[in-house]
This record gives C-alpha cells, structure tokens and sequence, in this order.
C-alpha cells in the first residue's frame, strides 16, 4: 500500500494543505489538538472533493443507465459471434461508438477520487511514523499526533501492535472498537446503497447479465471494504465512511427526483407528479419539465408507468406537450392513451361489436327474406297489383331489347340446334 501510495504524491502537498486550512478554522472551535479539529478536517476534504466530482456523478448516471439500455442489444451480439471473440469486441466497440456510450464512464467518480485517498493515506502514515509530508511542519505533525476519535488516534490502524499504540497514546482495545465499529458502518453504508439501487432504481423489465452482475457487486464490496479497513488508520475510515454517506445520499436524491425509467422509483415518482400536476394545474420545476417532455417524445415507447402518468392527466382533462408543460385538454393535441382513447382530441370512431354466428345467421335470414333492389322479382307481370304498373310508352325497339336466354341481343340470331333423341 505505502508504493502505491508513493505514486500519488505529487498530490500529496494539495491534499495536506487543504487539511491544515480546515484544521485552522475548527481548531479555532474545539481547539487545535483535538480529534474533533483534525476529524472535521478530513470530513471537509471529502465534501469538498465531492462537489467538485458532481459533473462526473451525472456522467456516470447516464453512462449506467445508456449501458443498462444497450444490455438487450449487447446480449445478442455476444451470442452471434460467441465463437469469434475479436468480431464480437469490435462489434460492442462499433455498438458503444454509435450510441456514444463509454463504459468506463460509470467508473468515473472512484477512479478521480482515487488519487486523493491515496495521497490522505501517505499524509496519515506520516503522521503514524511521525514524518513532516506535504506542509504539516513539526508543530502539525505533534498536533495530529495527540488528536484522537473517541479514543483512537487519526493514525492507528486495526492491525497495529499494542506497542505502537501505547506511542500514540490510546490503548489497543480502544482502537479496535473503534475501527472496527467504523468498518462495520462503512461496509453496511455500501451495501445499503448497492441494494438501494438494484431494488428501485433498476429498469426491472430488462433481465440481462448486467443485473446479475450488479446484484454481485452488492455483496462482494461490503467484504472487500471489510477486509482492507482492517490495514486503513482511523482517519483513512473517517474519509471512505464519509464518502460512502455522501454517495448514499446523492443516490437517494437521484432516485427520488430522477429515477430510471421502468423502475419502481419511476413509478412512486411520477403517481407523486400526477398528484401534483393535477392539483395545480401545471408543470413546475426545469426537473419536472424535462421528464414530461422526455415522456412525450417516447410516444407508442412509453413504458407501463408513463403510460399510467399519461392516462392519470386525461382524467383532469390535462394533456403534456412536446416541450413539457400541460395544458386543458380541450386545446390540447390528441394524445392516444393506453385503452386507445384520445386525449384532448375527437373521439375515435368506435368500431362496430362483432356478432356471434347465430347472429349473424339469423340476420342473414332476416335479410334474405326481404326483397331488395337488386333482386328481381320472381312473380310474373300479371300477378303485381295494377296500381304498381305504370305505363310507359314503348320505343320502336323496346320490344325486342328482352332477348330470350341463349339469344343475342340485335343482329341475326343463332338457329337452333336440333335436339338429340
């Protein structure tokens, strides 16, 4: 750990300067030597840092959700060409170029946040073995030195001997309650927010190996946290616990206010817009509007929960817009919902109810029954009631224009063959 450590300390000197300024305004507080001063310290350093990687957090949320999208799409690629490994890597590189997708996008924020745990690290083992690093002089060092966090100093360890624990001052049993009650909570902080994602902020009508492999990282990090906390001094704990109740609560925001779509956190969220849209009459928030417009380009692609938001706001005689604001249905445009109404629009014409087949054969009965226009009638001219005939005048020609069965109409007619006895 000290060599890897070692590779990052070019930083070390930024990282140690930014402590002892955090160092000077709460040693002012609670005074200079104490854990308190020094602990707030490195708890400013980890919110500072966060802050600062927001912009890559949003990147990682989209690259985890673009990457959850192209799961399906990824699946059959790694089945057509299973037994060509290379066309199958350049296909997903191909895959990943076209959506602009980058899978090392949601690997982001842990990997610009490593260089300052490490360079803490190197600063807090110096503190251990009583070396000036960075700017902490002499009068820092022995500062640092005597703070401790309920009774454990910045830079005892789990592992460390009874020996070098008496150097700084504490006791081996109050070291290892203390790191190990630290180790616990940090571990059940990342598990919490591991499970936090997978059960609601995961799009559950995709099953993909994807899936299977977060559900494994969600047991397989809490132990790895577990068995390096054990070689971490206690102020190292201080950052990562810090920094895992920062990510669970950044994640808790995200879910709540920006869920993915298909997920439970979708629906709890949008039943909680329809509330809200409906009893105001409209859309607040850029958030808001950016997810109702987002809904509305979907189209026929809604998924079941915008569907049902669709369908909630033409219950109020409300209706989204592509730029996403509501509005009163009656001048809003037609918008299909989920039973094939339309929404602020005409009616559709309804199609007529299929019939059973003895409907239809009695009707066709009914109807056979009636003598339409189109069929002749097979009573002859004298049995029709006078008052139907009416007479016209015949045309010279009108006479020979019936033309018997067989016959020709005009011109010389055939001559009958004699019949065969």
């Amino acid at each position: 750990m000290d060599t890897i450590a070692s590779l990052f300390s070019f930083i070390t000197t930024p990282v140690s300067w930014v402590i002892v300024q955090f160092h000077s305004v709460y040693g002012a507080l609670f005074g200079e030597d104490t854990g308190w001063a020094w602990g707030l310290s490195i708890v400013s350093l980890v919110i500072l840092i966060r802050i600062c990687l927001i912009p890559l957090f949003v990147k990682q949320i989209k690259a985890t959700r673009a990457m959850q999208t192209l799961q399906p799409e990824m699946k059959k690629i790694q089945e057509r060409y299973k037994n060509d490994k290379q066309r199958q890597s350049e296909e997903m590189m191909k895959l990943y170029k076209e959506t602009g997708t980058n899978p090392l996008s949601s690997c982001l924020p842990i990997l610009a946040q490593s260089p300052f745990f490490f360079a803490l690290y190197h600063v807090l083992n110096g503190i251990a073995t009583g070396k000036t690093i960075g700017v902490i002089n002499d009068d820092l060092l022995a500062s640092a030195r005597k703070a401790h966090i309920f009774g454990a100093p910045l830079a005892a360890k789990f592992t460390d001997s009874a020996d070098k624990v008496s150097q700084l001052g504490a006791t081996l049993v109050d070291v290892r309650v203390v790191t190990a009650v630290m180790i616990v909570l940090m571990s059940a902080s990342q598990f919490y927010t591991q499970r936090q994602l997978m059960t609601k902020n995961v799009d559950t009508t995709v099953k993909t190996p994807f899936m299977q492999q977060q559900k494994m990282l969600m047991y397989v990090f809490p132990v790895m946290f577990a068995v390096f906390g054990i070689n971490f001094p206690v102020g190292v704990l201080v950052y990562w616990l810090t920094t895992n109740v920062w990510t669970m609560g950044q994640q808790m925001y995200v879910i709540h206010n920006n869920p993915t779509p298909g997920s439970k956190a979708q629906a709890a969220y949008l039943d909680r817009l329809t509330k809200r849209v409906t009893q105001h009459g409209k859309v607040r928030g850029r958030g808001e509007k950016a997810i109702v417009k987002a809904i509305v380009a979907k189209g026929r692609d809604r998924n079941e929960h915008e569907r049902k938001f669709i369908n909630g706001l033409s219950k109020a005689n409300l209706a989204a817009q592509p730029d996403g604001t509501v509005i009163n249905s009656e001048g809003a445009v037609a918008t299909v919902t989920e039973d094939g109404t339309q929404a602020g629009g005409a009616p559709r014409r309804q199609q007529p109810k299929r019939q059973s087949k003895s409907q239809r054969q009695s009707g066709a009965q009914k109807h056979s029954d009636e003598p339409t226009s189109l069929q002749k009638s097979d009573e002859p001219e004298d049995a029709k009631p006078a008052a139907a005939k009416k007479p016209a005048p015949k045309s010279a020609g009108q006479g020979r224009s019936k033309a018997q069965s067989g016959q020709r109409k005009g011109g010389p007619q055939r001559p009958k063959s004699p019949s065969k006895k």
